[in-house]
Formats: C-alpha cells, structure tokens, sequence
C-alpha cells in the first residue's frame, strides 16, 4: 500500500509539472522516448543456458516482472552473456509483447529475455525515463489492443514517435528533486521487501522441521 501511494503521489507531481502546461516554457525542449533513452531488448535466452558446471542466472521474463521476482521455476541462463542484458535491482524494465508493462526490477540480478526492455540512458536519470515511459504504457496498450494478432506488441517507431518534454537545467533539477526520492523510496522498499522474503522462506522449511529450535528464545 505505502508504494502505491508513493507512485501515485509521483504520477500527480508528473501530472503537474508536464501534462497541465499550456505551451513548452522557455528553455524547455521536446523530444522522443528513444531521444532520451536507450530501450535494450533481451535474448532468445533459450541459446544462452548455462553449461553444465555453472548455476547460471535466473531468467527476466514477463511472467518475473509481473510477480516481481524469479522463483524455482525461473528458467536460468549463462553468466558469460553480455554486461547489458543483465538486470540489476533498481533496473526499469519494460515488457512491450503481450502483457504490456513498466516497472522498477526489485527481483535480484538475472537474466533480460527477449521481449523486454531494459531502459537506460546516460543523459538523463532514471526517475525521467521512467515517468514518461510510464506516461505512454496506456497508449502503447491501445495500439497492441488494435492488432489483429493475439501477441500485441510495440514497435520501436512508436518510442520514436512518442513525445518528451526536456525541462530547462534548474527545472530538471527542481523536478528531479521531487520526483526521485520518491522512486528511490519504491526501490528500496521493494529491494528490503525482497530480502525479507527470502529469509522468510529459507527459514520456515527449517522451523516447521524442526532443524531451527526457537523455544528457549526469550521474547
């Protein structure tokens, strides 16, 4: 609940500062979702699993971004894949095939499989990207509704002509420092949610056992 409130009150402040303006300020500039950042899109993990001596990494699929984690079931590929398609905790993914979605990766490091993008850039920070990544998801699931197919997807000629507003220096600044302490706040939330989930499931097994004896703890 607290994260929901957090990325409402991030989507009102987004609201504000760029979609009630009547005209672009001066000093602001427009732009595309592919002008201001790099949308990465994963591998036919399928031909990258691990060899026999290796763990792996656990696979990034839609199936993970939607639960927000890999499980037993995840599958697993090499750790010799390149450096930029794995997926690191605070890492915007967007998943633009089928089940259309963008969100904050908060899973642990694993593997970036085709059908999603990792979002990067390195002109601007990432509370940018993702908000107006974020702006355009109801219009990108309007187009892959509109497909005759059964896997609506979105083109990367839809990023392109996706429109960006670019703020001025000192409102970047001002925007910024409104708008990302409170995706920080998610990510952290999220990554602290994590680590207590699996302590949690690491430690049950060995309670229910009896392997873990807590009947002398004082409480």
């Amino acid at each position: 609940m607290l994260n929901k409130n957090l990325l409402k009150q991030a989507q009102t402040i987004f609201t504000e500062e760029f979609l009630s303006l009547d005209g672009i300020p001066e000093g602001w500039s427009e732009s595309s979702l592919l002008g201001i950042a790099n949308y990465i899109n994963g591998l036919a993990m399928q031909k990258f699993r691990p060899s026999d001596d290796e763990q792996g990494l656990p696979v990034l699929k839609i199936k993970e971004l939607r639960q927000g984690s890999c499980d037993a079931n995840s599958e697993r590929c090499s750790l010799s894949i390149k450096p930029e398609y794995i997926v690191h905790d605070g890492d915007v993914i967007f998943s633009w095939s089928g089940s259309l979605l963008v969100d904050f990766w908060c899973g642990g490091t694993c593997g970036l499989n085709q059908h999603l993008f990792k979002v990067t850039s390195t002109d601007y920070d990432k509370w940018f990207y993702f908000a107006w990544t974020n702006h355009h998801l109801q219009k990108f699931t309007a187009i892959a509704a509109d497909m005759a197919t059964t896997m609506g997807h979105i083109k990367r000629e839809e990023l392109a002509k996706s429109r960006v507003l670019i703020p001025s220096n000192s409102d970047y600044e001002r925007i910024g420092g409104l708008l990302a302490p409170l995706y920080n706040l998610v990510i952290s939330n999220r990554i602290e949610n994590s680590k207590l989930a699996t302590i949690r499931d690491t430690l049950l097994p060995k309670l229910m056992s009896g392997e873990v004896d807590v009947s002398n703890l004082d409480l």
